[in-house]
Protein backbone atom coordinates (compact mmCIF):
# COMPACT_ATOMS: atom_id res chain seq x y z
CA UNK A 1 0.00 0.00 0.00
CA UNK A 2 1.41 3.76 -0.54
CA UNK A 3 0.92 5.40 2.88
CA UNK A 4 1.77 3.54 4.03
CA UNK A 5 1.00 6.13 1.18
CA UNK A 6 -1.79 4.09 0.88
CA UNK A 7 -1.29 7.66 0.44
CA UNK A 8 -1.65 7.71 -2.84
CA UNK A 9 -2.30 10.14 -3.54
CA UNK A 10 -2.32 12.46 -0.56
CA UNK A 11 -3.18 16.24 -1.12
CA UNK A 12 0.68 17.11 -2.17
CA UNK A 13 0.51 19.73 0.36
CA UNK A 14 0.84 17.71 3.45
CA UNK A 15 1.88 14.99 1.80
CA UNK A 16 5.77 15.72 3.23
CA UNK A 17 4.08 15.31 6.75
CA UNK A 18 2.06 12.42 6.11
CA UNK A 19 5.19 10.88 4.42
CA UNK A 20 7.46 11.54 7.89
CA UNK A 21 4.38 10.08 9.91
CA UNK A 22 3.59 6.76 7.56
CA UNK A 23 7.01 5.80 7.01
CA UNK A 24 7.58 3.34 9.81
CA UNK A 25 11.76 3.22 10.91
CA UNK A 26 13.57 0.05 11.11
CA UNK A 27 14.43 0.74 14.62
CA UNK A 28 10.78 -0.21 15.78
CA UNK A 29 10.79 -3.53 14.41
CA UNK A 30 13.92 -4.34 15.60
CA UNK A 31 14.40 -7.78 16.72
CA UNK A 32 12.04 -9.51 15.03
CA UNK A 33 12.04 -13.38 14.77
CA UNK A 34 14.08 -15.18 11.84
CA UNK A 35 11.32 -17.51 10.17
CA UNK A 36 11.98 -21.17 9.29
CA UNK A 37 12.96 -21.74 5.75
CA UNK A 38 11.70 -22.09 2.04
CA UNK A 39 12.91 -24.52 -0.11
CA UNK A 40 16.78 -23.63 -1.30
CA UNK A 41 16.98 -23.53 2.66
CA UNK A 42 17.43 -19.66 2.74
CA UNK A 43 17.12 -18.12 5.45
CA UNK A 44 15.00 -14.42 5.45
CA UNK A 45 13.89 -12.34 8.40
CA UNK A 46 10.60 -10.34 7.96
CA UNK A 47 12.41 -6.81 8.77
CA UNK A 48 15.76 -7.13 6.98
CA UNK A 49 16.18 -5.15 3.97
CA UNK A 50 16.77 -7.32 0.67
CA UNK A 51 18.56 -6.24 -2.64
CA UNK A 52 17.33 -7.33 -6.10
CA UNK A 53 19.30 -5.64 -9.48
CA UNK A 54 16.76 -4.11 -11.66
CA UNK A 55 17.31 -2.45 -15.01
CA UNK A 56 16.93 1.28 -15.19
CA UNK A 57 15.17 1.09 -18.53
CA UNK A 58 13.26 -1.99 -19.20
CA UNK A 59 11.98 -0.51 -23.03
CA UNK A 60 15.39 -0.05 -23.87
CA UNK A 61 17.33 -2.82 -24.70
CA UNK A 62 20.27 -0.92 -25.40
CA UNK A 63 20.41 0.28 -22.40
CA UNK A 64 22.45 -2.03 -19.70
CA UNK A 65 22.65 0.16 -16.61
CA UNK A 66 20.49 -1.33 -13.66
CA UNK A 67 20.45 0.18 -10.12
CA UNK A 68 19.20 -1.79 -6.78
CA UNK A 69 15.34 -1.82 -5.78
CA UNK A 70 14.90 -2.74 -1.70
CA UNK A 71 12.39 -5.39 -0.58
CA UNK A 72 11.64 -7.35 2.13
CA UNK A 73 10.18 -11.17 2.86
CA UNK A 74 8.33 -12.80 5.40
CA UNK A 75 8.43 -16.38 4.90
CA UNK A 76 6.77 -17.45 8.66
CA UNK A 77 3.82 -18.50 7.32
CA UNK A 78 4.60 -20.07 4.03
CA UNK A 79 3.85 -24.33 3.48
CA UNK A 80 5.87 -25.73 0.59
CA UNK A 81 3.65 -25.56 -2.66
CA UNK A 82 1.60 -22.40 -0.89
CA UNK A 83 1.34 -19.53 -2.75
CA UNK A 84 3.14 -16.18 -2.81
CA UNK A 85 1.89 -12.96 -2.27
CA UNK A 86 3.44 -9.64 -3.28
CA UNK A 87 1.99 -6.28 -1.50
CA UNK A 88 3.21 -3.50 -4.08
CA UNK A 89 4.99 -0.56 -2.80
CA UNK A 90 4.02 2.79 -3.93
CA UNK A 91 4.84 6.85 -3.79
CA UNK A 92 6.59 6.30 -0.18
CA UNK A 93 9.18 4.32 1.42
CA UNK A 94 8.36 0.42 1.79
CA UNK A 95 7.07 0.27 5.24
CA UNK A 96 8.57 -2.79 7.13
CA UNK A 97 5.62 -2.68 9.06
CA UNK A 98 3.38 -4.47 6.68
CA UNK A 99 5.49 -7.53 6.87
CA UNK A 100 4.41 -7.66 10.70
CA UNK A 101 1.18 -6.34 10.70
CA UNK A 102 -2.03 -5.94 7.80
CA UNK A 103 -5.20 -8.16 6.68
CA UNK A 104 -3.33 -9.85 3.51
CA UNK A 105 -0.82 -11.59 6.43
CA UNK A 106 -4.16 -12.81 8.09
CA UNK A 107 -4.79 -14.88 4.83
CA UNK A 108 -1.02 -15.46 4.31
CA UNK A 109 -1.45 -17.72 7.45
CA UNK A 110 -4.87 -19.49 6.39
CA UNK A 111 -3.08 -19.92 2.91
CA UNK A 112 0.63 -20.84 3.72
CA UNK A 113 1.79 -17.99 1.59
CA UNK A 114 5.28 -16.99 1.46
CA UNK A 115 4.86 -12.61 1.68
CA UNK A 116 7.32 -10.05 -0.41
CA UNK A 117 7.02 -6.82 -0.58
CA UNK A 118 8.94 -4.60 -3.19
CA UNK A 119 9.81 -1.00 -3.25
CA UNK A 120 8.46 1.42 -6.48
CA UNK A 121 11.22 2.67 -7.99
CA UNK A 122 12.29 6.40 -6.91
CA UNK A 123 10.91 5.79 -3.69
CA UNK A 124 12.31 4.66 -0.23
CA UNK A 125 15.87 3.85 -0.40
CA UNK A 126 15.36 2.54 -4.87
CA UNK A 127 17.27 5.45 -5.98
CA UNK A 128 17.74 4.14 -9.76
CA UNK A 129 19.49 7.63 -10.63
CA UNK A 130 21.52 9.82 -9.19
CA UNK A 131 19.32 12.46 -8.31
CA UNK A 132 15.96 13.69 -8.75
CA UNK A 133 16.27 15.55 -12.09
CA UNK A 134 13.38 16.32 -14.94
CA UNK A 135 16.00 14.47 -16.99
CA UNK A 136 16.07 11.47 -14.33
CA UNK A 137 12.49 11.47 -13.53
CA UNK A 138 11.39 9.89 -16.98
CA UNK A 139 12.42 6.62 -15.86
CA UNK A 140 9.87 7.24 -13.19
CA UNK A 141 6.71 5.30 -14.24
CA UNK A 142 4.03 3.51 -13.68
CA UNK A 143 4.89 1.15 -16.55
CA UNK A 144 8.77 1.22 -15.72
CA UNK A 145 7.00 0.03 -12.05
CA UNK A 146 5.23 -2.58 -13.61
CA UNK A 147 8.16 -3.86 -15.08
CA UNK A 148 10.25 -4.34 -12.42
CA UNK A 149 7.20 -6.17 -10.42
CA UNK A 150 7.37 -8.74 -13.53
CA UNK A 151 11.38 -8.95 -13.51
CA UNK A 152 11.54 -9.37 -9.84
CA UNK A 153 8.03 -12.20 -9.82
CA UNK A 154 10.45 -14.21 -13.03
CA UNK A 155 13.93 -14.21 -11.19
CA UNK A 156 13.19 -14.32 -7.36
CA UNK A 157 10.66 -17.37 -9.33
CA UNK A 158 13.53 -18.97 -10.72
CA UNK A 159 15.64 -18.77 -7.90
CA UNK A 160 13.98 -19.78 -5.04
CA UNK A 161 11.80 -22.49 -6.85
CA UNK A 162 8.75 -20.45 -7.07
CA UNK A 163 7.94 -20.31 -10.57
CA UNK A 164 4.98 -22.80 -10.56
CA UNK A 165 3.31 -20.97 -7.25
CA UNK A 166 0.68 -18.91 -7.59
CA UNK A 167 1.60 -15.38 -7.22
CA UNK A 168 -1.21 -12.98 -6.08
CA UNK A 169 -0.60 -9.28 -6.15
CA UNK A 170 -1.90 -6.49 -3.20
CA UNK A 171 -1.57 -3.17 -3.22
CA UNK A 172 -3.83 -0.15 -2.00
CA UNK A 173 -4.01 3.36 -3.86
CA UNK A 174 -1.61 3.96 -6.49
CA UNK A 175 -0.69 0.21 -5.70
CA UNK A 176 -3.89 -0.64 -5.68
CA UNK A 177 -4.12 0.12 -9.61
CA UNK A 178 -0.60 -1.43 -9.45
CA UNK A 179 -1.95 -4.57 -8.63
CA UNK A 180 -5.12 -4.47 -11.07
CA UNK A 181 -2.63 -3.43 -14.03
CA UNK A 182 -0.02 -6.15 -13.00
CA UNK A 183 -2.41 -9.18 -13.25
CA UNK A 184 -3.94 -6.93 -16.86
CA UNK A 185 -0.52 -6.54 -18.47
CA UNK A 186 0.90 -9.64 -17.12
CA UNK A 187 -1.15 -12.48 -16.41
CA UNK A 188 1.09 -15.08 -17.02
CA UNK A 189 2.57 -13.89 -13.85
CA UNK A 190 0.22 -12.82 -11.38
CA UNK A 191 -2.83 -15.50 -10.90
CA UNK A 192 -4.78 -12.95 -9.04
CA UNK A 193 -4.87 -9.24 -7.44
CA UNK A 194 -6.36 -7.56 -4.69
CA UNK A 195 -6.74 -3.74 -5.56
CA UNK A 196 -7.80 -1.95 -2.43
CA UNK A 197 -9.15 1.70 -3.40
CA UNK A 198 -7.49 1.47 -6.81
CA UNK A 199 -8.30 4.66 -8.76
CA UNK A 200 -7.38 2.79 -12.28
CA UNK A 201 -9.15 5.79 -14.43
CA UNK A 202 -6.76 8.45 -14.75
CA UNK A 203 -8.31 12.30 -14.95
CA UNK A 204 -6.75 15.73 -14.80
CA UNK A 205 -9.38 17.37 -13.33
CA UNK A 206 -10.74 15.28 -10.24
CA UNK A 207 -13.36 17.70 -8.32
CA UNK A 208 -15.57 14.68 -7.11
CA UNK A 209 -12.73 13.94 -4.42
CA UNK A 210 -13.74 17.29 -2.82
CA UNK A 211 -17.37 16.40 -3.55
CA UNK A 212 -17.07 12.97 -1.52
CA UNK A 213 -15.33 15.11 1.58
CA UNK A 214 -18.69 16.88 1.51
CA UNK A 215 -20.73 14.32 1.35
CA UNK A 216 -18.83 12.34 3.92
CA UNK A 217 -18.78 15.33 6.26
CA UNK A 218 -22.25 16.31 5.57
CA UNK A 219 -22.83 12.34 6.80
CA UNK A 220 -21.70 12.93 10.50
CA UNK A 221 -23.36 16.70 10.35
CA UNK A 222 -25.71 18.09 7.67
CA UNK A 223 -24.40 21.51 8.43
CA UNK A 224 -20.57 20.22 8.69
CA UNK A 225 -20.00 21.10 4.84
CA UNK A 226 -21.94 24.34 4.71
CA UNK A 227 -20.09 25.49 8.07
CA UNK A 228 -16.54 24.59 6.29
CA UNK A 229 -17.51 26.54 3.00
CA UNK A 230 -18.37 29.63 4.97
CA UNK A 231 -15.27 29.32 7.06
CA UNK A 232 -13.55 29.06 3.13
CA UNK A 233 -15.21 31.91 1.83
CA UNK A 234 -14.32 34.17 4.65
CA UNK A 235 -10.73 33.41 4.55
CA UNK A 236 -10.55 33.95 0.60
CA UNK A 237 -12.07 37.21 1.00
CA UNK A 238 -9.87 38.28 3.84
CA UNK A 239 -6.51 37.37 1.73
CA UNK A 240 -8.16 40.02 -0.82
CA UNK A 241 -7.30 42.60 1.60
CA UNK A 242 -3.53 43.18 2.59
CA UNK A 243 -4.66 45.18 5.94
CA UNK A 244 -6.10 41.85 7.32
CA UNK A 245 -2.75 39.78 6.41
CA UNK A 246 -1.20 40.52 10.36
CA UNK A 247 -4.25 38.78 12.01
CA UNK A 248 -4.57 35.77 9.33
CA UNK A 249 -0.55 35.25 10.09
CA UNK A 250 -1.68 35.53 14.04
CA UNK A 251 -4.95 33.20 13.67
CA UNK A 252 -3.52 30.40 12.03
CA UNK A 253 0.06 30.85 13.45
CA UNK A 254 2.01 31.26 10.27
CA UNK A 255 5.81 31.02 10.20
CA UNK A 256 6.50 34.37 8.63
CA UNK A 257 4.02 36.94 7.88
CA UNK A 258 1.37 36.70 5.02
CA UNK A 259 2.44 37.64 2.08
CA UNK A 260 -0.03 37.42 -1.02
CA UNK A 261 1.49 38.33 -4.24
CA UNK A 262 -0.75 36.45 -6.45
CA UNK A 263 -3.30 34.05 -6.63
CA UNK A 264 -1.20 31.16 -6.89
CA UNK A 265 0.13 32.20 -3.32
CA UNK A 266 -3.79 32.51 -2.26
CA UNK A 267 -4.56 28.93 -3.66
CA UNK A 268 -1.46 27.26 -2.15
CA UNK A 269 -2.64 28.84 1.17
CA UNK A 270 -6.21 27.72 1.01
CA UNK A 271 -5.14 24.79 -0.49
CA UNK A 272 -2.80 24.02 2.99
CA UNK A 273 -6.01 24.35 5.11
CA UNK A 274 -8.35 22.74 3.35
CA UNK A 275 -6.04 19.34 3.41
CA UNK A 276 -6.72 19.16 6.90
CA UNK A 277 -10.20 18.47 5.90
CA UNK A 278 -9.02 16.15 3.17
CA UNK A 279 -6.46 13.63 5.19
CA UNK A 280 -8.61 12.98 7.66
CA UNK A 281 -12.04 12.17 5.55
CA UNK A 282 -9.49 10.04 3.06
CA UNK A 283 -8.48 8.12 6.32
CA UNK A 284 -11.05 8.67 8.86
CA UNK A 285 -8.79 6.65 11.60
CA UNK A 286 -9.77 3.29 9.46
CA UNK A 287 -5.63 2.87 9.83
CA UNK A 288 -5.74 3.87 13.38
CA UNK A 289 -4.77 0.07 14.32
CA UNK A 290 -1.54 0.22 12.41
CA UNK A 291 1.47 0.96 14.57
CA UNK A 292 3.24 4.19 12.60
CA UNK A 293 0.07 5.02 10.74
CA UNK A 294 -1.68 8.33 11.00
CA UNK A 295 -2.39 7.54 14.92
CA UNK A 296 -4.59 10.03 16.21
CA UNK A 297 -8.24 10.59 17.39
CA UNK A 298 -8.77 13.14 14.67
CA UNK A 299 -12.06 11.84 12.90
CA UNK A 300 -14.57 13.24 10.96
CA UNK A 301 -16.56 13.60 13.80
CA UNK A 302 -14.04 15.40 15.83
CA UNK A 303 -13.65 17.81 13.08
CA UNK A 304 -17.33 18.42 12.35
CA UNK A 305 -18.10 18.97 16.69
CA UNK A 306 -15.14 22.07 15.72
CA UNK A 307 -17.01 23.79 13.02
CA UNK A 308 -20.39 23.24 15.12
CA UNK A 309 -18.96 24.88 18.24
CA UNK A 310 -19.87 28.51 18.76
CA UNK A 311 -17.77 28.73 21.64
CA UNK A 312 -14.66 29.24 19.78
CA UNK A 313 -16.45 31.88 17.53
CA UNK A 314 -17.79 32.33 13.99
CA UNK A 315 -16.93 29.83 11.29
CA UNK A 316 -13.75 31.84 10.13
CA UNK A 317 -12.38 31.06 13.53
CA UNK A 318 -13.62 27.24 14.22
CA UNK A 319 -11.69 26.52 10.85
CA UNK A 320 -8.11 28.43 12.67
CA UNK A 321 -9.11 26.59 15.57
CA UNK A 322 -9.06 23.15 13.22
CA UNK A 323 -5.77 24.27 11.63
CA UNK A 324 -4.66 24.83 15.39
CA UNK A 325 -5.68 21.52 17.02
CA UNK A 326 -3.55 19.43 13.67
CA UNK A 327 -0.92 21.16 14.34
CA UNK A 328 -1.12 20.82 17.94
CA UNK A 329 -1.46 16.92 17.17
CA UNK A 330 1.77 16.40 15.08
CA UNK A 331 3.98 18.65 16.91
CA UNK A 332 3.94 21.40 14.40
CA UNK A 333 5.24 25.11 15.68
CA UNK A 334 4.03 26.85 12.65
CA UNK A 335 2.32 26.68 9.67
CA UNK A 336 4.28 27.43 6.61
CA UNK A 337 1.91 28.87 4.22
CA UNK A 338 4.33 30.33 1.63
CA UNK A 339 4.29 28.97 -1.83
CA UNK A 340 7.66 30.12 -2.72
CA UNK A 341 8.51 27.90 -0.35
CA UNK A 342 6.61 25.24 -1.49
CA UNK A 343 8.47 25.71 -4.85
CA UNK A 344 11.78 25.69 -3.76
CA UNK A 345 11.13 22.37 -2.12
CA UNK A 346 9.75 20.94 -4.95
CA UNK A 347 12.28 22.25 -7.73
CA UNK A 348 15.29 20.44 -4.84
CA UNK A 349 16.49 17.69 -7.11
CA UNK A 350 18.92 16.34 -4.05
CA UNK A 351 18.10 12.96 -2.75
CA UNK A 352 18.83 15.05 0.07
CA UNK A 353 16.26 17.25 -0.86
CA UNK A 354 13.03 18.15 1.37
CA UNK A 355 10.58 16.95 -0.94
CA UNK A 356 12.74 13.74 -2.01
CA UNK A 357 10.41 11.58 0.46
CA UNK A 358 8.09 11.24 -2.47
CA UNK A 359 6.70 14.62 -3.11
CA UNK A 360 8.79 15.96 -5.97
CA UNK A 361 8.40 12.00 -7.55
CA UNK A 362 4.91 12.03 -6.75
CA UNK A 363 3.26 15.75 -8.05
CA UNK A 364 5.92 14.20 -11.53
CA UNK A 365 3.62 11.07 -12.07
CA UNK A 366 0.51 13.21 -11.49
CA UNK A 367 1.89 15.36 -13.94
CA UNK A 368 3.18 12.90 -16.60
CA UNK A 369 -0.13 9.87 -16.15
CA UNK A 370 -2.27 10.82 -13.93
CA UNK A 371 -3.25 13.99 -13.44
CA UNK A 372 -5.94 13.22 -10.29
CA UNK A 373 -5.77 17.24 -9.21
CA UNK A 374 -8.08 17.86 -6.30
CA UNK A 375 -9.80 21.33 -7.55
CA UNK A 376 -12.42 23.38 -6.04
CA UNK A 377 -13.97 23.39 -9.98
CA UNK A 378 -17.09 21.79 -8.60
CA UNK A 379 -20.33 24.06 -6.86
CA UNK A 380 -20.98 20.77 -5.10
CA UNK A 381 -17.89 20.70 -2.26
CA UNK A 382 -16.67 22.98 0.56
CA UNK A 383 -13.94 24.87 -0.05
CA UNK A 384 -12.85 27.80 -2.04
CA UNK A 385 -10.17 29.36 -4.60
CA UNK A 386 -7.72 26.25 -5.65
CA UNK A 387 -8.78 25.82 -9.40
CA UNK A 388 -7.62 23.28 -11.67
CA UNK A 389 -5.33 26.24 -13.72
CA UNK A 390 -3.32 26.79 -10.15
CA UNK A 391 -3.18 23.06 -10.12
CA UNK A 392 -1.74 22.31 -13.55
CA UNK A 393 0.46 25.28 -13.78
CA UNK A 394 2.92 23.64 -10.81
CA UNK A 395 3.60 20.79 -13.67
CA UNK A 396 5.32 23.97 -15.69
CA UNK A 397 7.17 25.38 -12.86
CA UNK A 398 8.72 22.16 -11.31
CA UNK A 399 9.52 19.72 -14.75
CA UNK A 400 8.35 22.31 -17.70
CA UNK A 401 5.26 20.27 -18.53
CA UNK A 402 2.75 21.88 -20.43
CA UNK A 403 -1.28 21.95 -19.54
CA UNK A 404 -1.39 19.90 -22.71
CA UNK A 405 1.05 17.72 -22.14
CA UNK A 406 -0.95 17.13 -18.97
CA UNK A 407 -3.87 16.15 -20.46
CA UNK A 408 -2.26 14.53 -23.20
CA UNK A 409 -0.76 12.10 -20.72
CA UNK A 410 -3.91 11.19 -18.84
CA UNK A 411 -5.59 10.23 -22.20
CA UNK A 412 -2.23 8.39 -23.17
CA UNK A 413 -2.63 6.26 -19.72
CA UNK A 414 -6.49 5.24 -20.15
CA UNK A 415 -5.80 4.37 -23.58
CA UNK A 416 -3.17 2.26 -22.17
CA UNK A 417 -4.64 0.84 -19.25
CA UNK A 418 -8.45 0.94 -20.05
CA UNK A 419 -9.75 3.20 -17.22
CA UNK A 420 -12.83 1.57 -16.06
CA UNK A 421 -12.97 -0.84 -18.72
CA UNK A 422 -10.85 -3.41 -17.72
CA UNK A 423 -10.61 -6.27 -19.35
CA UNK A 424 -9.39 -9.28 -17.53
CA UNK A 425 -9.61 -11.81 -14.67
CA UNK A 426 -9.38 -12.77 -10.37
CA UNK A 427 -8.99 -9.25 -9.44
CA UNK A 428 -11.01 -7.97 -6.53
CA UNK A 429 -12.07 -4.15 -6.39
CA UNK A 430 -12.31 -3.37 -2.45
CA UNK A 431 -13.24 0.53 -2.45
CA UNK A 432 -14.85 2.83 0.93
CA UNK A 433 -17.83 4.75 0.27
CA UNK A 434 -15.85 7.42 2.54
CA UNK A 435 -13.27 7.50 0.67
CA UNK A 436 -12.86 10.24 -2.05
CA UNK A 437 -10.82 8.08 -4.21
CA UNK A 438 -13.59 5.20 -5.07
CA UNK A 439 -14.88 8.06 -7.32
CA UNK A 440 -11.85 6.79 -9.48
CA UNK A 441 -12.26 3.61 -9.18
CA UNK A 442 -14.31 0.06 -9.48
CA UNK A 443 -17.40 0.32 -7.55
CA UNK A 444 -19.49 -2.08 -8.98
CA UNK A 445 -19.11 -6.04 -10.46
CA UNK A 446 -17.42 -5.70 -13.79
CA UNK A 447 -18.14 -9.09 -14.16
CA UNK A 448 -18.60 -12.52 -12.00
CA UNK A 449 -14.10 -12.53 -12.33
CA UNK A 450 -13.71 -8.94 -11.30
CA UNK A 451 -15.76 -7.78 -8.70
CA UNK A 452 -16.06 -5.22 -6.58
CA UNK A 453 -16.76 -5.09 -2.84
CA UNK A 454 -18.02 -1.30 -1.50
CA UNK A 455 -17.56 -1.00 2.37
CA UNK A 456 -19.77 1.14 3.47
CA UNK A 457 -18.60 3.36 6.14
CA UNK A 458 -15.16 2.93 5.55
CA UNK A 459 -12.65 5.24 4.26
CA UNK A 460 -9.52 4.34 2.22
CA UNK A 461 -7.91 1.26 2.22
CA UNK A 462 -9.75 0.35 5.29
CA UNK A 463 -9.52 -3.48 4.58
CA UNK A 464 -6.23 -4.04 4.49
CA UNK A 465 -5.47 -2.50 7.89
CA UNK A 466 -5.31 -5.28 10.74
CA UNK A 467 -9.24 -6.39 12.27
CA UNK A 468 -10.54 -4.44 15.27
CA UNK A 469 -13.03 -5.03 17.72
CA UNK A 470 -14.78 -1.81 17.07
CA UNK A 471 -14.75 -2.33 13.10
CA UNK A 472 -18.02 -1.88 11.17
CA UNK A 473 -19.85 -5.63 10.38
CA UNK A 474 -19.30 -4.47 6.92
CA UNK A 475 -15.65 -4.08 6.95
CA UNK A 476 -15.08 -7.41 8.68
CA UNK A 477 -17.74 -9.12 5.98
CA UNK A 478 -15.63 -7.41 3.36
CA UNK A 479 -12.54 -8.77 4.71
CA UNK A 480 -14.06 -12.03 4.69
CA UNK A 481 -15.26 -11.72 1.19
CA UNK A 482 -12.20 -11.15 0.14
CA UNK A 483 -10.68 -14.12 1.64
CA UNK A 484 -13.33 -16.64 0.13
CA UNK A 485 -12.24 -15.03 -3.27
CA UNK A 486 -8.70 -15.82 -3.01
CA UNK A 487 -9.42 -19.14 -1.75
CA UNK A 488 -11.61 -19.83 -4.72
CA UNK A 489 -8.76 -18.14 -7.18
CA UNK A 490 -6.10 -20.35 -5.78
CA UNK A 491 -7.78 -23.53 -6.59
CA UNK A 492 -8.63 -22.52 -10.40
Amino acid sequence: MAFLKCSMLLCKVTLFLLLSLLDVGEGQYKGLRKFSQVQDSQHWAASEEQWFIQKLDHFNGADSRVWKQRYFVNETFYRPGGPVFLMIGGEGPANPAWMQYGTWLTYAEKLGALCLMLEHRFYGKSHPTVDLSSDNLRFLSSRQALADLAHFRTVLGEKHGLSNRKWVAFGGSYPGSLAAWFRLKYPQLVHASVATSAPVHAAVNFPEYLEVVRRSLASENAECPDLVKKASDSLAERLKDPKTYDNVTKDFNLCSTLTIKTETDSAYFLETLAGNFMDVVQYNQDNRAFEGALGTNITIKVLCSMMADTSLGDPYARYAAVAHLMMETFSIKCLDASFSNYVRDMTNTSWDGPAAGGGRQWVYQTCTEFGFYQSTDSPNQPFTGFPLQYQVKQCADFYNVSADQVAEAVAQTNEYYGGYDIRSSRIVFPNGSIDPWHALGITQDISPDLPAVFIEGTAHCANMYPARSEDLLKLSLARDHIFLLLQQWLKE
